[in-house]
């Protein structure tokens, strides 16, 4: 294959002003994300130290989205698209800015920081599956794959810069102001969905929001192609996700030193962002799916290994790789679901990605929290891991009897 085969496919920014807009704003808005992430997660463990604690911080992502996902999803097939993008956009500014008082004015008990997540999850809930079911109006159907890998290499950005960013914050001025940069980014967030394109539903179902998710869950136990690739990620979130781990591979390896709390999460954003830069490898590939259960099984094995490695440098070494193939694995299932849903479901197909996609780390992130309460932080890992690729196996070899 030819290098600039191999690179990534950039046509979708040279062909869509629309896109490029939201690319940008979603671009810079995750780097404030992300110091936000590692600034809550870090003022939990400072309050408590206390790993149950910190996967509960995914909890308050998670329950939202299970439990508003796929109605928010049916609104997503219902409304008009960019008003409802701007509505969920400034509900969670609002929220980012109140950790922002709490973290510059005194620290809140760890329930309110908490509760302040939650909200905001709730907008989210509704803003995910918005932002996914524009892709198809925004790019021609042979440029899908390239959008998704542009998406996910400026999430990688941001997770390689974000953390780490975060940490010298944390250590300059502490919380508030990683929440403080976050609220002021969302004006970039803002700049993207506005050039949006006015985007009514092509025909608004006349059913009630309980009719549209049972219609939308229908169509997902039925198409095979579509189910294990949601199943497939669940599996390796649940099961394999490290990130509630962080703050206590942190304290053991380097002394708890918040300078070097964001490198375990941008060692998985440099994997991933070699992953999106080399991403011509695999967006052409005829077989998306087998892509993904590949790459799937491959961040199982890299976690494992990182629960296994005794030296921190190795151990980091090893996240490179994990988020490496998270990045593969990732971008194949949207290709997967982008190209097999039809658009009067797309909202609540991405609805229910997006539950698989955000609840299922943060799941995950409280099974790991758990387990090293009980165990230890390396058991947490190499078992996740090890399990990880036992169920993505069982689910490949489900679909091959399928096809039979």
């Amino acid at each position: 294959m030819a290098v600039s085969g191999a690179l990534i496919d950039l046509r979708p920014l040279r062909s869509s002003r629309p896109f490029r807009r939201l690319w940008i704003g979603a671009t810079f808005s995750g780097f404030g994300r992300q110091m936000t992430l590692v600034a809550v997660m870090y003022q939990v463990w400072q309050q408590t130290h206390s790993t149950v604690w910190t996967g509960a911080v995914g909890l308050a992502h998670a329950l939202p989205v299970v439990l508003f996902g796929l109605f928010a999803g049916a609104l997503a097939d219902r409304a008009e698209r960019r008003r409802l993008s701007l509505i969920t956009t400034g509900g969670a500014a609002a929220c980012t800015a109140l950790l922002a008082v709490q973290g510059l004015a005194g620290a809140y008990p760890v329930t309110g920081v908490l509760a302040l997540v939650a909200v905001q999850s709730c907008f989210g809930a509704a803003g995910g599956p918005v932002g996914r079911s524009y892709l198809p109006h925004l790019l021609h159907r042979d440029q899908l794959a390239a959008g998704l890998a542009l998406h996910h290499i400026s999430f990688q950005a941001a997770m390689l810069a974000g953390p780490a960013l975060g940490g010298l914050v944390l250590a300059w001025i502490g919380v508030g102001g990683c929440y403080l940069i976050d609220t002021l980014t969302f004006g970039l967030a803002f700049f993207g969905v506005l050039g949006l394109p006015v985007l009514r539903p092509d025909d608004a179902p006349d059913t009630s929001s309980l009719r549209a998710v049972a219609e939308g869950l229908r169509f997902l136990a039925g198409h095979r192609v579509v189910r294990t690739a949601l199943l497939t990620d669940l599996a390796a979130t649940v099961l394999a996700m490290p990130i509630s781990l962080f703050a206590l591979m942190n304290a053991a390896w380097f002394g708890g030193d918040p300078r070097t709390f964001g490198l375990f999460l941008s060692a998985i954003a440099v994997g991933g962002l070699i992953a999106s830069l080399l991403s011509g490898t695999f967006t052409g590939h005829g077989r998306p799916q087998l892509v993904m259960l590949g790459a799937s099984a491959a961040w199982g094995v890299a976690l494992a290994l990182f629960g296994l490695a005794g030296n921190p440098w190795l151990g980091l070494g090893c996240l490179v790789l994990a988020g490496a193939a998270d990045t593969v694995a990732v971008v194949s299932r949207g290709t997967v679901v982008q190209l097999h849903t039809p658009n009067g479901l797309l909202g609540r197909v991405s609805a229910a990605e997006q539950i698989v996609g955000q609840a299922g780390p943060d799941l995950g992130n409280m099974r790991a929290g758990l387990v090293a309460r009980v165990w230890s932080g390396p058991v947490a890992l190499v078992s996740g891991g090890v399990l990880c690729v036992l169920a993505v196996a069982a689910l490949a070899e489900h679909g091959v009897r399928q096809r039979r």
